[in-house]
């Protein structure tokens, strides 16, 4: 086992603490706060933090799953359904939510928002109050800022940037 729940709560979620040193973690340092142990898997170097970017704890609960080397800080929010795994980073108050997926290399960050069916992959940065929801898709070196939102059934992908207050939805592709 690389973490156990401790008896510091709040709410219904339990703070966790490492029980051998990985990645940056060492034995005895105190993470974020969980539900239960099958929100953060027990393998690989996966981590929720307490204040790894900004002050605050980083959360996961409800039938969220955090696994890999995926990585959730700065007081980031992930609930529901949702997973982050390979490479992923979620911080800096991103919420990830219902069964949305942030994998790879991804990072998701600055207040962005990640939910419904959508999938943020490979090297792709959704940050800035953007949206990424419905069955939307954002992959390759994508980037999604600025308050952009990307949503129903909509592709980013490739180098594109989306940004400003732009959206992008329906069926729309954008790849560059």
């Amino acid at each position: 086992m690389k973490y156990e729940l401790t008896a510091i709560k709040r709410a219904h979620l339990s703070q966790i603490r490492a029980l051998k040193d990985f990645d940056n973690v060492k034995k005895g340092d105190l993470g974020g706060f969980i539900e239960s142990e099958s929100n953060l898997s027990q393998e690989d170097d996966c981590w929720v933090s307490d204040n790894a970017y900004v002050a605050g704890e980083a959360i996961v609960f409800g039938n969220a799953k955090v696994s890999g080397n995926a990585k959730v800080a700065g007081e980031a929010i992930v609930f529901g359904n949702a997973k982050v795994s390979g490479k992923a980073e979620v911080s800096e108050y991103a919420a990830v939510s219902g069964k949305a997926e942030v994998s790879g290399k991804a990072e998701v960050s600055e207040y962005a928002i990640v939910s419904g069916n959508a999938k943020v992959t490979g090297y792709a940065e959704v940050f800035g109050n953007s949206q990424v929801t419905g069955y939307a898709e954002v992959y390759g070196n994508a980037k999604v800022s600025e308050y952009a939102v990307v949503y129903d059934n909509a592709k980013v992908a490739g180098n594109a940037q989306v940004v400003g207050t732009a959206k992008v939805s329906d069926n729309a592709e954008v790849f560059e």
